[in-house]
């Protein structure tokens, strides 16, 4: 691994677990979420996916994303996301005592993407635990938790 990203090093493996998300204009709903933080092989970057899955029922397919972390100099990093919805998200982030939070630069849109404004998310690691976090400003809403979910560490550091 990097030694650049050692301050992030609590959140290399694969994690799995539940969550239940909300917001204004839809339908609570509850998930399975699968997430996945490898370090790229001698270079300063984490690479990250994620994919979820509706709770119950079928267990269709709900969302996916991919994209990296990088260190940015003393307590800071950075994240880039790309999602198949047409959303590029540019985050900037603090990070400290194995927790990092998130806040959006840059959202880039297509031309059919669901408008979203802002965007941030906290990662907080406590033993084998991930406590995840995220808010959302969309389609004229305030900024608000959208998303809250706490995955196990199955594999990883």
């Amino acid at each position: 691994m990097h030694p650049d990203l050692a301050p992030l090093a609590f959140l290399i493996g694969s994690w799995t677990g539940r969550g239940k998300g909300r917001y204004p204009t839809i339908e609570p709903f509850e998930y399975f979420e699968e997430a996945t933080y490898t370090p790229g092989p001698g270079k300063p970057f984490i690479a990250y996916s994620q994919r979820t899955r509706r709770a119950g029922g079928g267990g269709e397919p709900l969302h996916s994303e991919a994209g990296y972390i990088r260190p940015a100099g003393p307590g800071k990093a950075e994240l880039v996301i790309a999602q198949p919805t047409g959303i590029v998200e540019v985050h900037t982030g603090e990070v400290q005592d194995g927790r990092v939070d998130f806040r959006t630069s840059l959202v880039g849109l297509s031309k059919t993407a669901v408008e979203v404004a802002e965007a941030r998310r906290r990662l907080e690691v406590e033993g084998g635990t991930m406590h995840y976090r995220l808010w959302m400003a969309a389609v004229g809403q305030p900024i608000q938790v959208h998303l809250e979910a706490e995955l196990a560490r199955v594999s990883g550091h």
